[in-house]
């Protein structure tokens, strides 16, 4: 049964036609993964369902009394105006309950226990008198067990701000649950939380998303936005792969072969102008013009291309044996300060060739032992050898450059001694195509920049390759593209990553982080399956100590020490969720002039400088909790 119908929608931001005839239907139940490049328009679909972009044409049609919960990946967007975690409509209406009871206990009149009942009755069908117990599993799920009714959210981090809402809308039960990327703001436990509700959620999911494994984990039915048009496929993103090149192998024939007819009618049509036949000249010329708008459209259905990676790493002879030792750590452990230990005694060794990915949850230190790594922060204990005559390359997440003003084309000659034809066609493999080339860099996108910086590193081809999340501003596409490139990078690499799909196909090792130090595992889903033992274990432990009432192994403190314990943990903890709430608004306000290409070198610095400092506040936080 139908829930939501999109019909013929068209939007159109200046002269270009980011959604064209947009058709396609919701039905009850369906679980839809809404892919497409960053850019393609998929959060402008979202908005003109929600009704916030009005189209140029074509309507959206919510079938009988259909709700629509909506997620947006922008915080602004997003309701936290009220001090509770439940939505308004509840409390205005917990309020006049309150009201009437009180009118009650003076006036007991049929009327009034009428409205009473009525009231109760829409309190009950809103879910309010459970709704306290299904938020706090909500929040526990997505990794929030620390807040309750009683914090002010005003005071949490964008990334617990983002999973509040979250929960608050799974817990609220829309007839159609609308998220654009909800897994950027999640670690792997809640991911896993998140795909298990999606699967068994009995309305209709609707979700932007560019993460692979998610969409394996929940999907029915897969839409794809490109070049203003979509093509819906049937099952999760395994089967959208086989059935797209099906359809690509299908369409291009279509193409050619309309391609051929029209050059064939084109020379009827001047053989018979050349004859003096005006009439059949005509009559040609209709047919001709038709078949020319069949051609447009059909090839229009054809991806657009613009702005992908597409290359191959040549795979390097490199001097030494296979098996050289390039990194080898013992015993690590990291504090700062005074605070807790980050991690403690992690061994490893990384050998020429080999791929390490370093998984864990949000604030374990991993992108800290990156940085150990590197030689950027020093003070720790145990020791890291680092190979002399190896070379070294590494890529963040927002990348500086030097020289803003410098174009991608003479970036890439001012860095390489690469001839002008080998640099347009090495940047054109990046998706510089065209003018692209000449773009300057203060005005580059987050993943036109990323894949800038890509190019350049892989140019250099250094013998240890670092990255931190680097699939963060690409589309899925790219990605799959970059896999392919790195699986056949002759080099070693060691990198950071929360992309379950990425880790799988480019790993040999995986460095996987629980309970405060990091092991090596042969592939994710170990790694997974370790994190589920030891859950279950503590889970037992827990269980088991609440029954046991023997005493203490350590003295408790009397009432008052632990009193002010308690207050200056709550206060240190107020303290760094305002210090995080400050860097992270300080980072978004950087982020915006990187976009807007406004950013000066020393901005860059600064946001690499906050990053680290956040990543010490959140782990010393969840020391605290």
């Amino acid at each position: 049964m139908p829930v939501l119908t999109v019909d013929s929608i068209e939007v159109v931001f200046e002269t270009r036609r980011v959604l064209d005839d947009v058709s396609f239907t919701v039905n009850q139940g369906d679980k839809i993964a809404f892919i497409g490049d960053n850019g393609a328009g998929k959060s402008t679909l979202f908005k003109t369902i929600k009704g916030v972009i009005t189209p140029d044409s074509g309507k959206v049609i919510l079938h009988g009394n259909t709700t629509l919960g909506f997620l947006s990946q922008n915080m602004d967007e997003q309701d936290l105006s009220s001090d509770t975690l439940k939505p308004r409509d509840m409390t205005d209406l917990e309020d006049r309950m309150k009201m009437i009871e009180a009118q009650l206990a003076e006036d007991q009149s049929s009327d009034m226990l009428d409205e009473y009942a009525k009231v109760s009755s829409e309190y009950e069908a809103m879910g309010g008198y459970d709704y306290e117990f299904r938020i706090m599993e909500a929040l526990a799920g997505l990794g929030l067990k620390n807040i309750d009714g009683r914090t002010d959210l005003m005071t949490l981090s964008g990334g617990e701000k983002m999973r509040v809402c979250l929960a608050r809308l799974i817990v609220e039960r829309p007839d159609i649950l609308m998220l654009d990327e909800p897994t950027n703001h999640l670690d792997a436990d809640a991911i896993e939380w998140l795909e298990d509700y999606l699967r068994s959620y009995g309305g209709s999911v609707f979700v932007i998303t560019h993460d692979r494994h998610f969409i394996d984990a929940f999907a029915n039915r897969v839409i794809e936005l490109d070049g203003g048009h979509i093509t819906e496929y049937r099952g999760n993103y395994d089967s959208y792969k086989v059935q797209k090149e099906e359809f690509l192998k299908t369409q291009k024939r279509v193409v050619e072969n309309l391609e051929k007819e029209l050059m064939h009618q084109l020379d009827v049509k001047q053989t018979m102008l050349s004859h003096r036949n005006i009439s059949g000249y005509h009559q040609r010329e209709k047919m001709v013009d038709k078949l020319a708008d069949v051609l447009e459209k059909e090839r229009a259905r054809l991806p657009s291309g613009e702005g992908k990676m597409s290359f191959t790493v040549v795979p390097q002879v490199r001097e030494g044996a296979s098996d050289k030792v390039l990194i080898e750590v013992k015993g690590i452990s990291k504090r700062f300060g005074d605070g807790p230990l980050i991690f403690k005694d992690i061994s490893f060794e990384l050998k020429a060739g080999q791929k390490l990915f370093l998984a864990g949850p949000n604030g374990c230190g991993k992108s800290t032992l990156l940085s150990m790594l590197r030689g950027k922060i020093m003070g720790f204990e145990g020791s890291v050898f680092v190979s002399a005559s190896s070379s070294m390359g590494f890529m963040e997440q927002f990348v500086p450059f030097e020289d803003e003003t410098l174009t991608c084309y003479e970036e890439l000659i001012r860095r390489t001694d690469l001839t002008v034809t080998e640099a347009r066609s090495l940047l054109a493999r990046f998706g510089f195509r065209g003018d692209a080339v000449f773009k300057t860099i203060n005005v580059l996108s987050g993943g036109e920049r990323s894949r800038l910086y890509l190019c350049l590193i892989l140019e250099e081809n250094p013998d240890i390759l670092f990255l931190d999340e680097p699939t963060n501003h690409l589309d899925i596409e790219s990605r799959e593209i970059l896999e392919d490139a790195l699986a056949q990078y002759s080099g070693a690499i060691i990198c950071v990553s929360h992309d379950r799909f990425f880790i799988e196909k480019c790993a040999d090792n995986v460095l996987g982080f629980m309970d405060g130090t990091a092991e090596l595992y042969d592939t994710y889903e170990y790694y997974r399956k370790a994190v589920r033992r030891s859950r279950e274990t503590s889970e037992v432990n827990v269980a088991t100590s609440e029954k046991d009432k023997k005493e203490p192994l350590k003295p408790r403190l009397n009432k008052a020490d632990e009193r002010k314990l308690q207050a200056k943990r709550v206060n240190r903890m107020r303290e760094l969720e305002l210090s995080i709430e400050e860097k992270e608004a300080e980072q978004k306000a950087l982020e915006e002039r990187f976009v807007s290409g406004e950013a000066s070198v020393e901005d860059y610095e600064i946001y690499a400088c906050n990053a680290s400092v956040i990543e010490k506040m959140y782990d010393e936080y969840e020391s605290l909790c």
